[in-house]
């Protein structure tokens, strides 16, 4: 009887420790897997759409990265994305003589480390959208960037003049579905505003939010328009008829518990909910309107407030609060951003217009401002509170502590790249990605 209970003793024991292996497994598990999709940069402005990551960047003994190569993959502000090894980037490619020509954009996919090309896919498409009108000297190309369905391994890409379309990753990039936007919802050139008209095509980056796909269309089609990921067919589409912005897309928020999108129109800021029987209703709106329509800027949000900033005659950064079907501004200041969406880390907030300017998120003061990367400059936070800039061939490396109240440049790795550095940077598995609008790509580590 005695060894008997000895045993059933034991043997609780033994369960015991295997439910705390099983426990530390699961936990261990859970950490590897929130790691690799941390580690992953499979859209626009990185995991959140916020140019924030938990990656580290290497500093000081990963610095400065060394090149790992760089290929011309076609003409357009389209930015990078990095997953699991592999580099997603598009690119446009044929004679820019004439009103507006035919070419081709490709689709690219690369292993990240050595460049290797895995497979490309290419389809028609003319260098500028089909209503193109002012500046048209100065942009041109895929301007959206993929958004990778890291659940599916789909792919999706948006050219300048429409062309939604869906492709396979593990399949090669076979393609899985096309819709033209201009062709199915027969949408017509933006608006005249104030100091005249400007069309720049489609730039919006799409969003993967469960079973759909959603992308500004514009017009009276709706502003936001969601597809079904897998087959195309459209799911809904938003009440608000604002004309499409020229921004990179619209990014997620929550408004007191509902699933919203903050989109970035022509004419104002809109708050669309995403679900529930509410799906594409208009939960509140704000005025922000700059001569030619380039309102340009990717909103950034932290909880349920949103970050705006535009150059051109509108020079401000401003914070709004969405409560309900109001949206309230908190604070404006005169400092400001014309291409580099605001990037908002532990309190701050970055912007850059020539000078990378730190801003206090509560109240809008200057809490510190230095460097000089030009107007055409991107910047990106890393899980070390490091700011990654890239700007007039330079890529800079700056402190981004919450505490520091004055600029501290680290480092600057001169003439990393030249032209034009509109595209943002893509930071993943130690592996950077820089591009520029004439179609260059580097990749450093």
């Amino acid at each position: 009887m005695e060894k008997l209970k000895r045993n059933e003793h034991n043997l609780v024991i033994y369960s015991n420790c295997l439910l705390k292996l099983h426990s530390i497994f699961l936990l261990f598990s859970l950490f590897v897997c929130q790691a690799s999709i941390a580690a992953n940069w499979p859209q626009w402005r990185g995991p959140n759409r916020s140019d924030v990551t938990s990656e580290k960047s290497g500093w000081p003994k990963g610095w400065p990265p060394k090149r790992l190569w760089k290929k011309n993959v076609g003409c357009g502000c389209t930015s990078p994305v990095l997953v699991d090894g592999r580099l997603y980037v598009m690119g446009w490619k044929g004679r820019r003589s004439g009103n507006n020509p035919v070419g081709s954009d490709t689709v690219y996919c690369f292993e990240a480390v050595n460049g290797k090309l895995l497979w490309k896919r290419s389809y028609r498409c003319r260098y500028k959208g089909r209503f193109r009108t002012g500046d048209t000297s100065r942009y041109g190309g895929s301007t959206s960037t993929p958004t990778l369905d890291t659940a599916s391994g789909y792919l999706y890409t948006l050219s300048i003049d429409g062309d939604l379309k869906c492709w396979n990753t593990k399949k090669k990039g076979r393609p899985v579905w096309s819709i033209n936007l201009f062709r199915k919802y027969k949408v017509r050139q933006r608006p005249k505003v104030e100091a005249g008209t400007r069309d720049y095509g489609y730039s919006c980056s799409p969003v993967v939010t469960g079973n759909a796909v959603i992308t500004e269309v514009g017009g009276n089609s709706g502003l936001l328009v969601a597809f079904d990921k897998k087959t195309g067919k459209q799911l809904w589409r938003s009440t608000s008829k604002e004309p499409s912005g020229h921004n990179a897309g619209p990014v997620s928020l929550n408004v007191q518990g509902i699933r919203c999108l903050a989109s970035f129109g022509i004419h104002k800021l809109t708050i669309v909910s995403i679900e529930g029987q509410k799906r594409g209703k208009t939960v509140a709106q704000y005025p922000w309107r700059t001569a030619f329509s380039c309102n340009i800027i990717t909103p950034a949000v932290t909880g349920n407030k949103v970050v705006l900033s535009s150059g051109h005659d509108v020079r401000r950064t401003a914070l709004l609060q969405v409560t309900g079907d109001k949206v309230r501004q908190l604070w404006s200041n005169r400092y400001w951003s014309e291409g580099c969406s605001p990037v908002v880390h532990k309190g701050c907030i970055y912007v850059v217009i020539g000078r990378i300017h730190c801003l206090n998120l509560s109240n809008g003061k200057l809490k510190w401002r230095g460097g000089n990367f030009g107007r055409d400059s991107s910047c990106l936070v890393t899980g070390d509170d490091k700011l990654l800039v890239l700007g007039s061939r330079d890529l800079g490396l700056v402190e981004a502590s919450p505490k520091r109240n004055k600029y501290r440049e680290l480092t600057r790795v001169r003439d990393v790249i030249g032209g034009t550095c509109y595209p943002h940077l893509a930071l993943a598995d130690g592996i950077l990605a820089a591009k520029n609008k004439e179609g260059v790509v580097l990749l450093l580590r």
